[in-house]
């Protein structure tokens, strides 16, 4: 899909990701195929997670556009999410 992660922070129960894409993919087809690559991976390197969790994601995000707000903005909060 041609995406680039440009900015992440990972916090005990969710994620914020700030990507890149080609404006012809809707945020639900990017948030879909991040989802879903990432649990296929962690299931592959961790088994025991097929196990323990059914559903590794749950279907809720947020998503916001770079325009409304700046990226610079978005980037800040990011990275303020680690300190909390």
């Amino acid at each position: 899909m041609n995406i680039a992660v440009e900015n992440m922070e990972i916090l005990p129960d969710h994620v914020h990701l700030f990507v890149k894409s080609d404006p012809s993919f809707a945020p639900q087809e990017i948030v879909q195929q991040i989802k879903g690559y990432s649990a296929r991976i962690l299931r592959n390197e961790f088994p025991f997670l097929v196990s323990k969790l059914p559903s590794l994601w749950t279907r809720s995000y947020y998503c916001e556009s770079v325009g409304h707000i700046s990226e610079k903005t978005i980037k800040r909060y990011i990275e303020d999410q680690k300190n909390k």
